[in-house]
């Protein structure tokens, strides 16, 4: 690992890639746009970076030698991770889905301009510091918590309901807007973010799950508006 900067006042991005003039042209872009900067070339240098100084976003390869980047980010989920967002050659409408399901915050594919790993870059931290801002909040509904915090959500009988990313994601976008009728291009842009257009195939699915997930109540919670969206119909209180 090869740190380009020391600063500790300004964001740190951690760009892990085998191909070292990638590792050395994004290094000094982000650095000559105000960014820290550490670099490694492999996953395992990537866990000895992060072991010895925090930071707040990971740029990752996947095809890397030895274990590659799908599989490093869906053994950091559900951890205390930075943001991650995948550069890849693999820009596959499949290969996109999967990167986002699994935990990343969004994924770029090769070859992009430097403006728009900036612009991706910016807008992960930014998108990072209001959950971290709305994650104080719990939210109840019919009887139902979700706790953004831990990642939880509990029945009216205290029951834990396990959920998947996506479908945390989905829920989250519903209770942050209950009672009014959202298109589901709105719910792919709040899920998630500038890369829904990878996610719109997945939508309903989510959409499905959550219905049977909260089917225990009795009540309806998630109501399909013809030609128009959805309508999370129980209103939420937030403490």
């Amino acid at each position: 690992m090869t740190s380009i900067s020391t600063d500790p006042h300004v964001p740190h991005v951690l760009v892990v890639d085998d191909d070292h003039e990638i590792r050395v042209l994004l290094s000094a872009s982000l650095v000559d746009n105000g960014f820290r900067v550490s670099t490694a070339a492999n996953t395992r240098e990537m866990d000895q970076a992060l072991d010895r100084d925090p930071v707040n976003l990971i740029m990752l390869d996947i095809m890397m030698p030895g274990e590659d980047g799908l599989a490093a980010c869906k053994r950091m989920a559900g951890a205390e991770m930075p943001p991650i967002v995948f550069l890849s050659a693999l820009g596959e409408e499949r290969d996109r889905v999967l990167g986002l399901d699994i935990g990343a915050s969004h994924y770029l594919s090769k070859p992009c301009s430097t403006r728009e790993i900036l612009a991706t870059v910016r807008a992960a931290l930014r998108h990072r510091h209001a959950a971290e801002q709305q994650d104080a909040l719990r939210y109840r509904f019919a009887g139902w918590q979700l706790d953004p915090s831990v990642h939880e959500l509990t029945d009216p009988v205290g029951v834990l309901i396990a959920l998947t990313d996506g479908e945390f994601a989905v829920l989250r976008a519903f209770v942050e807007r209950p009672r009014r009728v959202l298109s589901r291009e709105q719910l792919l842009g709040w899920a998630r973010g500038p890369d829904s257009d990878a996610f719109d195939r997945a939508i309903d699915v989510q959409i499905s799950r959550l219905r049977r997930k909260l089917r225990s109540s009795g009540e309806e919670i998630i109501r399909t508006i013809r030609n128009e969206g959805y309508l999370f119909v129980p209103s939420v209180t937030r403490r």
